[in-house]
C-alpha cells in the first residue's frame, strides 16, 4: 500500500514539473520573441534616422549650390548633420539613443527652416529686385544699359559696405577652465577637473561697424554632438536659437578682447574634441575647436 502510494505521489510529482518546464519554456520562447522584435523595431527606427539626416544633407546640398551669401552656415549646419549621423552609424540602437537621437534630429529640423527661411527671404528679394529693373527696362528702355550698370555698381557698393561694417574676430580659441576660490582662472584640459568651458576671442577694429553695446553668444558642443551650456533660447528675426552661454560687450570701433564662459555639466563632458562657435546677434563670426582628455 504504502509503495502505491509512492508511486501515486512520483506521478504527481513528475507531472507538476513537466508542467513547470512547459510554461517556463513558454515563458522563454515568448521572451526570446519579444526581444528580437523590439531589437527589429530599434532597428528600423535607426534606418529611418539615418534616412532622415541624409535627406537634410541633400537638401542642404541643393541649397549650397543655389546660394552664396548663407554658404559659411549652410555648410556649418550641414557638417553638423554629418557628425550626427556618423555616431547613428557607428553607434547600436537603443532606447536612450534614439530618443537623443530624435531630439536633435528635431532641433535640425528647426535650425534647417530657419536657414532656408533665411535664404527664401533673400531668394524673394532677388526676384523683386529684378522685376523692378524688368519695369524700369520697359519705361526707360533708351537708358537701360546705364541703369543696369548703376544699379549694379549701387548694390556691389551696398553689399560691400553691408559685409564691411559687419563685426569679425580674430584669434579664436576653446578650453577648459578651473575657477579657483579666488575667482582666477587655470586652463586645463582633462574634463574630470574643469569648471567651466572659455572662449577666447578678439573684435577687430572696425571704423564702419557702428559703435555701442553688443549681444554676444557662444555655442559649444561636445564630441557627441550636444549643447554644453546653459541652454539659453534667444529669440531672433529668423527664429529661436539655443546658446550655450552669452555676453554684453560695448564696442568703440576699436579692437577689443572678450572670453565668454560657458557652465558645465558632469554628464556632458567627454573626452575628445569640442567645437566653439560664437555668434553677434544671429551672425556667425567664427567657429573653432580645441581637445579634452
Amino acid at each position: 500500500m504504502t509503495e502505491k502510494k509512492n508511486n501515486t505521489a512520483l506521478k504527481i510529482l513528475t507531472g507538476v514539473l513537466a508542467v513547470a518546464l512547459l510554461a517556463l519554456g513558454i515563458y522563454t520562447i515568448k521572451f526570446y520573441n519579444e526581444e528580437k522584435e523590439n531589437k527589429a523595431i530599434l532597428t528600423k527606427e535607426k534606418a529611418v534616422i539615418e534616412d532622415e539626416l541624409n535627406d537634410l544633407i541633400v537638401k542642404y546640398d541643393e541649397a549650397i549650390d543655389e546660394n552664396e551669401i548663407m554658404d559659411q552656415n549652410l555648410v556649418d549646419a550641414r557638417a553638423r548633420i554629418d557628425r550626427l549621423l556618423d555616431s547613428v552609424k557607428d553607434n547600436e540602437a537603443n532606447i536612450v539613443l534614439i530618443s537623443r537621437y530624435r531630439r536633435e534630429i528635431g532641433n535640425l529640423k528647426a535650425e534647417k527652416e530657419r536657414l532656408f527661411r533665411v535664404v527664401d527671404s533673400l531668394n524673394r528679394q532677388n526676384q523683386m529686385m529684378s522685376q523692378t529693373l524688368d519695369s524700369t527696362n520697359v519705361v526707360l528702355e533708351e537708358r537701360t544699359k546705364l541703369s543696369d550698370s548703376l544699379q549694379t555698381t549701387n548694390q556691389d557698393l551696398a553689399n560691400k559696405v553691408d559685409r564691411a561694417s559687419q563685426l569679425k574676430i580674430t584669434s579664436l580659441r576653446g578650453e577648459g577652465v578651473i575657477v579657483r576660490n579666488s575667482g582666477k582662472l587655470i586652463v586645463n584640459d582633462r574634463t574630470r577637473r574643469i569648471d567651466q568651458i572659455r572662449a577666447c576671442f578678439t573684435i577687430s577694429a572696425n571704423d564702419l561697424a557702428g559703435p555701442g553695446e553688443r549681444n554676444m553668444y557662444v555655442q559649444v558642443y561636445n564630441p557627441d554632438n550636444e549643447l554644453v551650456g546653459d541652454q539659453i533660447v534667444v529669440q531672433h528675426e529668423g527664429g529661436p536659437m539655443v546658446y550655450s552661454a552669452s555676453s554684453k560687450v560695448y564696442y568703440e570701433n576699436n579692437e577689443l578682447d572678450v572670453c565668454i564662459l560657458s557652465n558645465t555639466a558632469e554628464d556632458k563632458l567627454k573626452e575628445g574634441t569640442y567645437k566653439v562657435y560664437v555668434y553677434a546677434e544671429a551672425n556667425l563670426l567664427g567657429t573653432a575647436s580645441f581637445n579634452l582628455r
